[in-house]
């Protein structure tokens, strides 16, 4: 309702107790997104001294009991229920989702939305926070549910799934109280009129929603890549459809049932939030995307129907997450071993099946300047090999880091690597001592030149990626660049021991639009991405058209409406 958080008493009262306990958190949240240091919300380790002695076992349990069962969740199931989810590590999730008659629910959401509206940005901040909460004690549940429908390792799961996700959804969550915040919710007007009364007017603004937001969630990072979307259109008054991908539902209808809970506890209709589960061989997204009702779409996935959404959904607010070819630039380094220990490492984490990391790693045909001597290109793959082999180690080890492939085509990509005359680093399969059925396989490094065209210069998504020789660093910032431009990038690196070529790449990334890690040699990978203080996907070239962690993200899901009227001249202000 008002800009400045007020709310009528009748939403406000039931709210209250919310409001009291989390308005110190959201405020810690709004100065972190200020500050940009590290900031947490949410403890990242799966430790019982974190989340308490029974905690992981009770995870489990309440997994295991959603399996082979329909989804307890409290909504239409008109449409039917559908579910066919199969784990990468082999199972048989065997859980089916009610999907509602959308003719019919859509207009339901639509009359739930004024109340949540007339609310006001700090009690629908409070629930959100509140759902966070409640989604965070169930983490343990809630990684093994991401580990058997993405393929990620449980600690991983845990982590990316879980609070990490969840900071990314308060992160949202103050951005839009902070962006919705910025004005009075009332104001005196007066002009003066000179010897007559001054014009006195007051004026009313109120955040009006756009529409309702469609969340479409990916395979690979169901909560972490759906949840800034999702609580960045409910905090601004918005109703949500979370339409997940079909192989990996069971995150996100647990995430929706605690949304439907906590809105349905503090007197608001739970159809402000819907499922809408899909088969495998349904284009729902497509149909969806375009219905005249939706005003928001947040989605991550391919470049093929991420351009689409932008092309066709013209009635909407588009936020797209799509594909890109993130680049390393090699040009020297002081600190050889720790360097392809840092790249091997992020080529290696859940397979590469991640949005950020690096695929083309360019390096000059005469080698390198290392603290080792000079490296020559040989030199170099050998020794990222090497690095490779000691970081995944024994399979039960490799199998935590990498974790299992996610689809088929993903499988089938590294697998022709095996008969690539232009293999500099071969993969290897592993196996999973307690899933004997996880396609698991280490990573593979094809050399290729920069001349030469081929799989390099698309993406080429999953544990594979590329040693580019070019003809100097030079090239291989103007290649870097090139590329960029024409298909996008969400990560780059360089490492170099000359400030110069540093400085080069800083520009040419900032031309680019594009987040830049220079010279990364410990704990900190490029493919990684802290809430509350880096930026991910800026939005600035065509892997995203958003930024997802800034005002802008936010702004969008909005607008201020005002209204005005007289005030008589006698009138004391206020």
């Amino acid at each position: 309702m008002r800009v400045d958080g007020s709310a009528p008493a009748t939403s406000a009262a039931t709210a209250d107790s919310a409001v009291t306990r989390h308005r110190e958190l959201l405020e810690r949240a709004v100065q972190a997104t200020r500050e940009r240091s590290y900031w947490s919300a949410f403890p990242e380790s799966p430790s019982p001294r974190v989340y308490g002695e029974t905690a992981a076992a009770h995870g489990q349990q309440a997994f295991e009991a959603l399996l082979g069962r329909r989804f307890p969740l409290d909504q239409d199931a008109a449409g039917g229920w559908v579910g066919a989810e199969r784990s990468p590590y082999g199972r048989d999730l065997a859980v089916t989702y009610p999907r509602p008659d959308l003719d019919a629910a859509l207009p339901r959401m639509q009359a739930a939305v004024p109340a949540w509206r007339d609310a006001g940005p700090l009690v629908r901040a409070a629930l959100c926070v509140e759902m966070l909460v409640r989604i965070n004690e169930r983490s343990f549940e809630m990684a093994h549910a991401v580990m058997h429908t993405s393929g990620q390792a449980f600690v991983m799961a845990f982590q990316a799934g879980g609070p990490h996700a969840q900071d990314r959804a308060l992160e949202a969550v103050a951005y839009a109280y902070e962006e919705q915040s910025r004005y009075p919710a009332t104001a005196v007007w007066e002009k003066p009129q000179g010897k007559r009364a001054p014009v006195r007017m007051e004026k009313t603004f109120t955040v009006v929603p756009r529409g309702i937001g469609l969340v479409i969630g990916c395979s690979t990072f169901p909560t972490w890549n759906s949840y800034p979307g999702l609580f960045a259109s409910l905090a601004t008054g918005n109703g949500v459809i979370v339409k997940p991908h079909p192989r990996a539902v069971l995150p996100l209808a647990i995430t929706v049932q605690v949304v439907r809970q906590t809105l349905s506890d503090s007197g608001f209709d739970p159809d402000l939030a819907l499922l809408v589960p899909e088969g495998d061989d349904e284009r729902l997204a497509a149909d969806l995307a375009v219905r005249p009702e939706v005003g928001i779409i947040d989605f991550t996935g391919s470049s093929a129907f991420g351009t689409w959404l932008e092309e066709h959904a013209r009635q909407a607010q588009v936020y797209t997450e799509k594909a890109g070819l993130n680049a390393v630039i090699l040009d020297s380094t002081d600190a050889y071993r720790a360097a392809l220990g840092n790249l091997a490492f992020s080529l290696a984490l859940y397979s590469g099946q991640m949005c950020t990391t690096p695929q083309n790693i360019y390096l000059p045909r005469d080698g390198i300047d290392t603290d080792e001597g000079r490296k020559s290109v040989a030199d170099v793959a050998a020794d990222l090999g090497a690095a490779l082999d000691r970081l995944v180690g024994a399979d039960a080890a490799a199998a935590e880091l990498l974790g299992a492939i996610v689809n088929g085509d993903v499988l089938h990509r590294v697998e022709q690597t095996a008969a690539d005359e232009r293999v500099a680093v071969a993969s290897r399969v592993v196996h999973h001592p307690s899933w004997p059925d996880a396609q698991i396989r280490t990573p593979a490094v094809l050399l290729v030149d920069v001349a030469d065209s081929g799989p390099h210069d698309q993406e080429c998504f999953g544990p594979v990626s590329f040693l580019v020789t070019t003809g100097s660093t030079q090239e291989s910032v103007d290649t870097f660049r090139r590329v960029v431009t024409a298909h996008g990038a969400l990560t780059a690196a360089v490492y170099s021991t000359d400030d110069t070529v540093v400085e080069a790449v800083r520009q040419a990334a900032l031309d680019v639009g594009v987040a830049l890690s220079e010279n990364l040699t410990g704990a900190v990978f490029v493919n990684q991405s802290a809430a509350f203080s880096d930026f991910h996907a800026t939005g600035a070239n065509p892997a995203a058209n958003a930024t997802y962690t800034d005002g802008h993200y936010v702004a969008g899901r909005f607008r201020v409406v005002q209204s005005r009227r007289h005030l008589p001249a006698a009138e004391a202000p206020g």
